[in-house]
């Protein structure tokens, strides 16, 4: 097991997240594949409070970088284990990787993790425009460029394909977890991106289900193509209820979207859901006691 160096990170804060954190940092340390560990945000800033994420940046061999973003889900579950197979995460700037954000019980909560896993050819610019604490630097040997052409022919592809029904009730439930921490701390600006962002998760959950081969882009001919059924209708209310609310949600405004998006599903696409009720009912249980 390779030596982690987690002294800037106590120095800095004590954050409370302090034992979480070691513990992903060593889960992931132990693939030959990571080349690099570095905490970024709040943690790698010292201004960590109670409600802050674990944000890891993960560098990864160019040549496997594949074969770990495929295994990471399995990993995060088995080993950290993490309540839902992570969110391909599209709020994160694009840094020449995959963004993963998982959601992980400790301390009787819900943490969110975020993984960014970036290629080890783009480390030394990625640290250049990134503020990050290291905590484990493997300095491995240049990249070959056959690895580095795989790497790029791999990450645009992944990134771009269309999301799942299953996918996207894991956008909403990561978003509630998300939207309830921005409300707490008061980031009106932020919870209202995350809050739009939730509402195209649920026209996108619709459309996914229910017109899979739209040729329309993003919000257009919606009850044309979809308000042909019961079903529906019923889905196009129910989007209708969520855009009709607040610019700027309240927790109840949350959890009520939540919900609606889980009793969605349950009529148009109830096969997302496979695999997952109990996930679903420990979400709800860590967000009433939140």
């Amino acid at each position: 097991m390779p030596t982690l160096q987690l002294t800037e990170i106590t120095q800095a804060n004590r954050p409370a997240q302090l034992p979480l954190l070691s513990k992903l940092a060593d889960i992931l340390a132990v693939s030959p594949a990571v080349t690099h560990l570095m905490v970024r945000g709040s943690l790698a800033h010292g201004t960590a409070d109670r409600l802050s994420d674990v944000d890891f940046v993960v560098g990864v061999h160019d040549a496997w970088l594949p074969a770990v973003v495929e295994a990471v889900d399995t990993l995060m579950s088995v080993e950290a284990g993490a309540l839902l197979p992570g969110w391909r995460d599209s709020i994160v700037a694009d840094l020449g990787g995959i963004g993963k954000v998982y959601l992980i019980p400790d301390e009787g909560r819900l943490h969110q993790i975020d993984l960014y896993l970036a290629p080890a050819s783009r480390i030394s610019r990625l640290r250049e425009t990134v503020s990050t604490a290291v905590i484990l630097d493997r300095q491995p040997k240049p990249q070959a460029e056959q690895d580095i052409a795989a790497t790029d022919s791999f990450v645009a592809p992944y990134l771009a394909t269309p999301r799942t029904c299953t996918e996207l009730l894991i956008e909403h439930l990561v978003l509630g977890v998300l939207l309830h921490k921005r409300i707490k701390r008061g980031q009106s600006f932020v919870a209202y991106s995350e809050w739009h962002r939730l509402h195209t998760a649920t026209k996108d959950l619709i459309k996914t289900a229910l017109a899979p081969a739209s040729l329309y882009w993003g919000w257009y001919q919606l009850r044309e193509e979809i308000a042909v059924t019961p079903i529906g209708r019923s889905c196009l209310s129910d989007l209708d209820t969520a855009i009709s609310g607040p610019a700027i949600p309240q927790a109840a405004d949350v959890t009520a979207a939540i919900e609606r998006a889980l009793g969605l599903a349950e009529r148009a696409c109830p096969q997302a859901l496979d695999g997952m009720r109990d996930a679903v009912t420990a979400y709800r249980t860590y967000q009433e006691q939140a």
